[in-house]
């Protein structure tokens, strides 16, 4: 497929339409929610962050959903295969939790006498704090994480929706800056060291419809002394212009085509997550089999509000090829791959 690359300029015209839609490698075009024309509840905003080196991961999230916010912490252990998630909500917050407006501004905070939560960017460097009373029942857990050198490039995709023209979701990914930081929990400390450390950003704004499913897989780390990583996705919207396929090597993007992945095995009529995954590109230039780890799941049921997620970490083994035509060899490549559905 032809992708369309972005020009600078504003995300949505006066009818809060999509000026454009395609893909950039920085985020070129400026969202402003106050030139959003949909209904104020169908707006979704978020900032998660990902942090992992070869044993532990952390996920944390500030999402401001209009009827309902979302702030979630997530410890994972590859080694026991457990994680523990907390994921309180806000009632209503209706764009009251200010999340910015770019990836570029990153403060945004949330506090409550249980929960602290916070992202700062500072200079080049991103701060990332969190501390919960009641982490695990009785336990409270204390985390602070730095990110640092940001990649040059980055994956940054205007999606339309088929049936709505003021729907609409843009989206900044950042693959592979190095972290450093540590974890307090449970009379442990869990350090993360940057030169084995990595962190991703997700940074999503944009008017969603209300039922959809939608695929995302990442990876980042080293691979024969060169940062690498990818971004994959889709599942939603219409993609005629652009997909977020992109690989990353020292922080230089490079771009792919479509890409398909799921799970492939069933158990009892249902998706087996927990079984290989496999990976394949229009453009033979991802092709690989993931293997999982561990899965963090997580089902919610409101009502009419439903959230079915599967963020399945593992490994993969198999090729990246780069514009030139370099062949990436990947071997038991840390990384997640993830099937979420919602109503909302």
């Amino acid at each position: 497929m032809e992708q369309k690359q972005l020009k600078p300029g504003k995300l949505l015209d006066d009818l809060g339409r999509l000026v454009e839609s395609g893909y950039s490698t920085s985020p070129v075009k400026i969202y402003d929610r106050n030139e959003i024309r949909a209904n104020m509840f169908r707006i979704k905003e978020w900032d998660y962050y990902l942090i992992h080196n070869d044993s532990y991961a952390v996920a944390m999230t500030i999402a401001d959903n209009s009827y309902m916010g979302l702030i979630s912490v997530s410890l994972m252990n590859f080694v026991t295969k457990k994680e523990i998630t907390r994921s309180p909500m806000i009632m209503f917050p209706l764009g009251k939790m200010y999340l910015p407006s770019s990836s570029k501004k990153t403060d945004v905070q949330f506090e409550d006498d249980k929960t602290h939560i916070a992202f700062r960017h500072e200079g080049n460097v991103r701060k990332l704090t969190v501390e919960i009373d009641q982490f695990d029942i009785s336990h409270p857990v204390s985390m602070e994480f730095e990110l640092s050198e940001e990649p040059r490039d980055s994956m940054v995709i205007a999606t339309p929706f088929k049936f709505w023209k003021r729907a609409f979701y843009y989206n900044q990914k950042i693959i592979g800056m190095r972290a450093s930081g540590f974890v307090k929990f449970n009379d442990e400390t869990i350090v993360f060291a940057p030169e084995n450390s990595y962190g991703l950003l997700d940074w999503g704004r944009g008017v969603w419809t209300y039922n959809n499913t939608w695929f995302w897989s990442a990876g980042m780390g080293q691979i024969d002394g060169h940062t690498f990583g990818f971004n994959l996705g889709y599942g939603f919207g219409k993609n005629k212009n652009a997909t977020e396929n992109m690989l990353f090597y020292d922080g230089i993007a490079h771009k792919l085509d479509q890409v398909t992945f799921a799970p492939g095995g069933m158990i009892d009529k249902k998706p087996d997550f927990m079984g290989p995954w496999s990976f394949t590109s229009s453009d033979g230039r991802f092709e690989a089999i993931f293997t999982p780890i561990l899965d963090r799941k997580a089902l919610t049921t409101l009502g009419i509000i439903q959230s079915d997620q599967h963020q399945v970490f593992g490994t993969f083994d198999g090729k990246a090829i780069l514009d030139d035509g370099q062949v990436i060899v990947l071997e038991h490549f840390l990384g997640f791959a993830e099937k979420v559905r919602n109503k909302w």
